[in-house]
């Protein structure tokens, strides 16, 4: 690891690291690593932070992130500052993962993950301080549309504050909101998800 920097487009520090055939790259930046440290990238290497190697050679409990969905693809699951997923289960070709969002899911063994948690674990208590900040963020003022006139809002109009006057919430367009699911029915991957994440 030659240096630690900030990276613009995620809350994680991003590692410089350079390789012995002259090659230089960036990977996230495992919580515990130092300047100088050597990590290794392979299929039988040992279990240490910020080394990355398939999911068949670590033994359970193994904490991991930047885990691969797909073979080949790179890491996708587990990259934000502090987050860490658990290897729990391994069955035929297939590994089961508890990712941090509670979700529990199957993965190809032959799928690499690095190990130990990403770096920068306070990220998340960062105090923004003010609301240009947030807009720095690309977070703009959320106003509730029980505040607006009925011509913006389904849920405007009446007198002072009254309730919205419907039977369920719903959007701007007049689409139910909060409750109804997003998410693609019969979805492909529906069948490698053994327990949904928790809300």
């Amino acid at each position: 690891i030659i240096t630690i920097e900030y990276d613009p487009n995620r809350n994680a520090y991003i590692c410089l690291i350079h390789y012995r055939d002259g090659e230089k790259g960036y990977i996230l930046h495992p919580r515990g690593a130092l300047i100088g440290d050597t990590i290794i990238s392979g299929t039988k290497v040992p279990i240490k932070m910020g080394n990355a190697l398939p999911l068949t050679n670590m033994p359970l409990g193994t904490a991991i992130h930047n885990i691969e969905i797909t073979l080949g693809r790179g890491g996708q699951l587990a990259r934000a500052a502090g987050t860490v997923g658990k290897l729990i289960g391994k069955d035929g070709k297939s590994a089961t993962l508890k990712l941090p969002s509670g979700e529990v899911r199957l993965t190809s063994l032959n799928c690499s993950a690095t190990v130990g948690q990403v770096g920068n674990i306070g990220a998340r208590n960062k105090s923004l301080g003010r609301a240009g900040s947030k807009c720095w963020l690309g977070k703009r003022p959320v106003v509730r549309g029980v505040v607006m006139n009925p011509v913006d809002h389904p849920h405007g109009g009446g007198e002072g504050k009254v309730p919205i006057g419907r039977k369920n919430p719903a959007t701007p367009w007049g689409y139910p909101a909060l409750g109804r699911k997003t998410r693609k029915r019969n979805k492909y991957n529906d069948n490698l998800i053994l327990r949904r994440r928790s809300k």
